[in-house]
């Protein structure tokens, strides 16, 4: 089987999406199968995937889409059309990227079927931002994407029972399958050492709060520096760290905000971007994370915080909430900042109870998060699509998720 794949960027500062694509193709090849990935940028990519080497991805760098309405122009779809000769199956990614019908289109006509991942785009709460812009890209183009695909991959049932309402379920098939998590570096955990050192945490008995992801407006940010107020008021000790970027006028909006709340020092530290082996110890130092989301697909950083034995607080804005919760290790409440105040208040308390959250949330994702079994679904769901006749997926019938 050929699997193609097709990403607009692979720059992991762009967000998890791209990190559960390079993920999803670099798992795929490690267990021997025949994985192109095309891109406009390839800036991410291992260089041995640049290169062709065996047991990886092979990375092809395509110009950007420079027509108006970011559409590529002939001659960049006629290099793509090769790629796509004589693949078993295409995998689409990012909902809003307007070159993607495109390359449906060009899928169809080579009778190649395609399989669209959504990641949460088509959520109530982003579908209601620019509203109009997406009814009519929906109306014009996405809509045929969708009732055209062999299959829409969600990631929870939660989300596709919002896709849903985006595509004809009478023909297309839905299918839940979780992202792809590497689990290796959290078995063996670096322990929490690490980040103390490197971002002042001291093991001093004060409870450490984390907030890590991309510092956006949908990710809440504001909710939590608030909340942290509202603590330092009713005399609750506690130190906040805050790990992510985001666009330099709005991080810096939220550092402006708590300084007005008079959250200085470790009442809500900024540390920046922090991955790897530090991203890890990071977690293993903190008390509880913290994500007052409004919303979120799969979310790399809560399945991250539970195999590190972390407990997390977060919203329904989440659509893996039912399984965050299920596991122990996860609290889900509003947005409201005096909620979010109550609830860390009453965590922090009892840490002992906090520690047990932490266990079992851990035991959970080292039980239910292997790769393995996650890159077994995907394989079954291609062979499904590549055994449909693309151009009429409902052929088989509707066999939900």
């Amino acid at each position: 089987m050929r699997i193609v794949h097709s990403m607009p960027t692979l720059r992991l500062a762009d967000g998890g999406v791209v990190r559960a694509v390079m993920d999803l193709c670099g798992g795929l090849a490690a267990d021997g199968r025949d994985v192109t990935l095309i891109t406009c940028d390839d800036t991410d990519a291992p260089a041995s995937w640049k290169s062709g080497g065996v047991g990886v991805p092979k990375v092809i760098k395509v110009a950007w889409a420079s027509l108006p309405g970011g559409f590529f122009s002939a001659a960049t779809m006629r290099e793509i059309e090769g790629h796509l000769r004589g693949a078993s199956v295409l995998h689409l990614h990012a909902m809003w990227t307007t070159s993607n019908p495109q390359i449906a289109r060009a899928a169809r006509r080579l009778g190649v079927p395609y399989v669209l991942s959504v990641h949460g785009m088509l959520d109530d709460w982003c579908m209601e931002q620019k509203r109009l812009k997406k009814a009519v890209y929906m109306a014009v183009l996405a809509r045929s994407m969708l009732n055209h695909a062999a299959c829409i991959h969600c990631t929870a049932e939660f989300e596709l029972a919002q896709a849903r309402k985006h595509f004809d379920a009478s023909r297309v098939r839905g299918e839940v399958i979780p992202l792809v998590f590497d689990l290796s570096g959290f078995r063996n955990a670096p322990g929490a050492a690490i980040a103390r050192a490197k971002f002042g945490l001291p093991d001093d008995g004060v409870p450490t709060l984390l907030f890590l992801s991309r510092i956006h407006v949908k990710k809440g940010v504001d909710v939590l520096l608030r909340a942290a107020a509202e603590l330092v008021k009713r005399g609750v000790n506690f130190r906040l760290a805050i790990a992510g970027t985001g666009d330099a006028a709005y991080e810096q909006e939220m550092r402006s905000l708590a300084a007005s709340l008079g959250l200085s020092g470790d009442r809500a530290k900024f540390v920046g971007l922090v991955t790897g082996d530090e991203k890890v110890s990071l977690y293993q130092a903190a008390d509880v994370l913290l994500i007052p989301t409004s919303q979120e697909n799969f979310g790399f950083v809560f399945v991250e915080s539970l195999a590190a034995g972390t407990p997390l607080v977060t919203t329904k804005g989440v659509d893996t909430w039912p399984e965050l919760e299920a596991s122990g290790g996860a609290t889900i409440i509003g947005r409201d900042p005096a909620e979010w105040a109550g609830t860390i208040e009453r965590l922090v308390k009892d840490r002992s109870a906090l520690r047990e959250r932490g266990r079992r949330g851990r035991e959970w994702a080292l039980a239910n998060l292997d790769a393995g079994r996650t890159l077994a679904r995907f394989m079954e769901m291609y062979e499904r699509a590549a055994a449909r006749n693309p151009e009429n997926p409902g052929s088989q019938g509707n066999h939900g998720a």
